[in-house]
């Protein structure tokens, strides 16, 4: 039997201003996963730096922090057996046109034609990141 394991996820300020915190949390809870800590915020420049340090250089980087300085954020520690790669597979690929249907990016978002793509969410990708970017977050 595999582990109860905890992720980060992020509902991005794109998906709090659609009003999509709820049917994103309902897919999550749906899959059988538990919310065990949820929180609004508004991030520092601070905390988007070091949630975002391995992109720092890259060209999509500023206009990242810029996009997730926007607005409020919601920051979900959730907890279930293979629940990292399981969040992954439920918010779908990173590009909203070529999510697949049925996953949050795949149904809920698309290509605005901006500087940084707006997702709707963010998981973590491994256990180590997971760990990380939760103390990070709570």
């Amino acid at each position: 039997m595999t582990e109860v394991m905890q992720t980060l996820v992020l509902i991005k300020p794109d998906g709090v201003a659609r009003n999509l915190i709820g049917e994103i949390v309902s897919r999550c809870e749906a899959k059988g996963y538990v919310v065990r800590e949820l929180k609004s915020i508004h991030a520092s420049r601070e905390l988007l730096e070091q949630h975002y340090a391995e992109h720092v250089g890259k060209p999509f980087y500023e206009p990242l922090v810029e996009f997730m300085l926007s607005g409020a954020i919601v920051a979900i520690r959730l907890e279930g057996h293979r629940v990292i790669e399981g969040f992954r597979s439920l918010a779908g690929a990173t590009d909203p046109t070529v999510a697949a249907p049925g996953t949050i990016r795949g149904d809920l978002g698309r290509d605005w034609g901006l500087k940084v793509q707006q997702n709707l969410v963010h998981g973590s990708d491994s256990p180590e990141s997971a760990a990380r970017e939760l103390a990070l977050w709570f």
